[in-house]
Order: C-alpha cells, then structure tokens, then sequence
C-alpha cells in the first residue's frame, strides 16, 4: 500500500493506492473508492482484539477494503478538520495510537485494542490507546495541526492526554492524572497527562477532539 496525502494541513485525506489483491482497513467509512475495489465492514459494541477499534473510542468499527485485478485506491479523512500523518512501520517497534487517531492501515498492520500493556497500565480496562505492530503504513488522523516532539535520550515531556495522537511505544512513559480533584476518563483521556522519557518519536495535535466535539455540541459557547 502507498498513502498520498492532499488538502494537509488543514482538511488533510490520505489516498490509500493499493496493488491488485492489497487490502487496507480502515476505522471509518471511505469517500470514494475507484472501480473494482470491494468493501465489507466489522462492528460489534463491546468487542475488543485485533484490528476491531473505532475512531469514536466507543463501540467497535472497521472497514476493510481489497482492490480488484486491476489495483485501485481508497481516499479516507478525519472527522475532525485537521493535518493526517502516515508512520512506516518497519516490524521491530510498535506504536501506541489514541483510538480516535487511527485513520486507516496495510493489512500487514496489526491494530490491537486489548494489549497487555495496556490492560495493567488502566488497571486491566481497556483505555483511550491501542497498540499497533507489524510492517506496513499506519495512518494518523489529527485534530488541527501535527505536532512531533523527537525527543532525544534524556529528554522529557509532558502532554495532555486529548492532544496525543501517537507514540513509538519504545519510549519510557507514566500516565497520571493532571491536577487533584479533577474528573479523569480513562476511556477519552480527559483530566489525564502523559511523561514522556527519550528518545523516541511523540505525535500530537493542536486541538482536543472531545473538547471540541463538547464544544460544537453546545453551539460554540465558550462557557
């Protein structure tokens, strides 16, 4: 699979251009697709496991789509506006990827909601971050704008949990909540940060997307 990337940064969509037989998942439905290339979609609330993890971090979706003799692609994009980011994954480190930040990836990416990791770092309940591993294009979705943070060996960050969108899962990392008292959500990140210890690589996004998502609900109020 080969990911091109047009309308960045503001309202980005990744083209996913697929070989004859290639197939790309991705965690929302397509815009368009050329002639030839079929679909199916998974969902179920409630599963978790391989490759069964929705943008919304709520019940499970995927779609799946497998090109014709011929080849073909796929476009997808954000719900939110915002940048889309493509990480090569060369089969030896992984990435950890907040739900709402996976976008679409090659069939040889392994998208898994119930990592063991995870389960001990949210106290064995699933959380508002997957693990992805194997060879092949992982595609980020951001809401606003990327930011990377390549952090150097002895280097530290702290980042507000709504703003993540990735990590190389390489890096030394602790969860905590960000001030006493203040409602946390281990299922969007609200009232969560994250340390972070180099090297390794940190992707993040300008905007919340659940603040945001709460703040179009009110009609743009500031209050």
């Amino acid at each position: 699979m080969q990911v091109r990337t047009r309308h960045s940064p503001s309202f980005g969509v990744a083209r996913l251009v697929l070989a004859a037989g290639e197939v790309a998942r991705t965690g929302s439905e397509a815009m368009a697709n050329s002639y030839g290339v079929t679909s199916s979609s998974a969902r179920g609330a409630g599963k978790r496991g391989p490759g069964r993890f929705g943008l919304g971090g709520g019940s499970a979706s995927e779609w799946s789509y497998t090109a014709g003799p011929q080849g073909g692609w796929v476009d997808v994009a954000p719900s939110f506006p915002g940048d889309v980011h493509t990480v090569e994954m060369d089969g030896r480190r992984g990435w950890c990827v907040a739900r709402r930040s996976w976008l679409a990836a090659a069939g040889t990416v392994r998208l898994d909601a119930g990592w063991n990791g995870f389960r001990e770092l949210f106290g064995g309940q699933p959380g508002f971050l997957a693990h992805a591993s194997g060879q092949g294009q992982l595609v980020l979705a951001c809401c606003g704008a990327l930011d990377v943070h390549e952090l150097q060996p002895g280097q530290f960050v702290t980042m507000d949990a709504g703003h993540l969108v990735a990590y190389v899962d390489t890096l030394q990392c602790r969860l905590r909540q960000s001030e006493q008292g203040r409602a946390q959500s281990m299922r969007t990140g609200d009232g969560l940060v994250v340390d972070f210890a180099g090297p390794g690589r940190v992707v993040a996004q300008s905007r919340n997307p659940h603040r945001m998502s709460s703040w179009s609900q009110r009609g743009g109020s500031a209050r």
